[in-house]
C-alpha cells in the first residue's frame, strides 16, 4: 500500500502567499471568464467551504456563477469547523430552495473538506444531486496522515468517523464527479484528491496553484463553468 505523507514543508509554508498570487491572476482574467457561455437551463449550485472557511471566502465564486445564470449560494452553515458545524436538518433546509430552483437537482462544488461533504450528500441523496465538483478534497485512502490540517481537525473533531476507517470515502458517489487538484498543494497530499479507478462518470483535472487558493483560481473557475454546462 502506498504510504501517504503531508506535502513538503516548503510547499506548506508557501501555500498562503501562492494563494494571494492565484487571486491576483484571477483578478486579471476575471473579465475573460465572465464571457464564458451562460447556462440556458434552470440550474442551481451550492458552494461548500473548506475546513476553517466560510461563505464569505467563496463569495467571488458564487457571484461569478450567478453572473453565468446559475442560482448559486454558499452552504449557510457558518464557518466549517467539521461535522459539528451543521446538522442534517440545517443542511437539508439550505439545500431545499436550491433543489427547487434547479428543478429537482443541485450541483455541488466543495473546496477541500467541503468536497468530502458534497460527495457524502450525493451518496445519500443521488436523486437530488446533478453532479459533484471537488477542489483539492482529500477523500483518498491515507488522507488522515497526508494533511497538515489533520492535527487541528482531530482536535476540533475528536470523534472518529467510521467511513474514514473503512476507506469508503474514496468510493465515488453515484453521480458525475469531477476532482480538481494541484500538484502544488501545500496542505494535503495531492494524490489523496484524485479519484482512482476506471469510471466514465469520474474525471480528474489538474490545475496549477495553491490549495488555499483553489476557490480563487482562474483555471478552476473555467473548469467549474465548463463542467456545469456539460452535465
Amino acid at each position: 500500500r502506498l504510504s501517504m505523507k503531508p506535502p513538503p514543508m516548503l510547499l506548506a509554508l508557501s501555500d498562503g502567499p501562492r494563494a494571494l498570487a492565484d487571486a491576483a491572476v484571477l483578478n486579471t482574467l476575471a473579465p475573460l471568464l465572465r464571457r464564458l457561455p451562460k447556462t440556458e437551463r434552470r440550474q442551481s449550485v451550492m458552494v461548500i467551504p473548506g475546513f476553517l472557511g466560510d461563505d464569505r471566502g467563496n463569495g467571488p465564486l458564487i457571484r461569478f456563477l450567478r453572473h453565468l445564470g446559475y442560482t448559486a449560494s454558499g452552504w449557510r452553515q457558518g464557518r466549517n469547523l467539521g461535522p459539528g458545524s451543521f446538522t442534517e436538518d440545517s443542511l437539508t433546509a439550505a439545500l431545499a430552495p436550491l433543489i427547487e430552483a434547479g428543478e429537482g437537482q443541485v450541483n455541488l462544488v466543495g473546496h477541500s473538506l467541503g468536497g468530502i461533504y458534497a460527495r457524502e450528500i450525493a451518496r445519500m441523496r443521488p436523486e437530488n444531486v446533478k453532479q459533484v465538483i471537488t477542489l483539492g478534497s482529500p477523500f483518498g485512502k491515507g488522507h488522515q496522515q497526508a494533511s497538515h490540517a489533520s492535527r487541528m481537525y482531530r482536535r476540533l473533531n475528536p470523534q472518529s468517523d467510521a467511513r474514514d476507517d473503512n476507506g469508503s470515502l474514496n468510493t465515488p458517489p453515484p453521480v458525475p464527479t469531477t476532482a480538481i487538484f494541484t500538484k502544488g498543494d501545500g496542505v494535503v497530499n495531492w494524490r489523496t484528491s484524485l479519484q482512482w479507478g476506471d469510471d466514465h462518470d469520474v474525471h480528474n483535472i489538474r490545475v496549477a496553484g495553491s490549495h488555499i487558493g483553489l476557490n480563487l483560481n482562474a483555471a478552476v473557475w473555467f473548469w467549474i463553468a465548463k463542467k456545469l454546462n456539460e452535465v
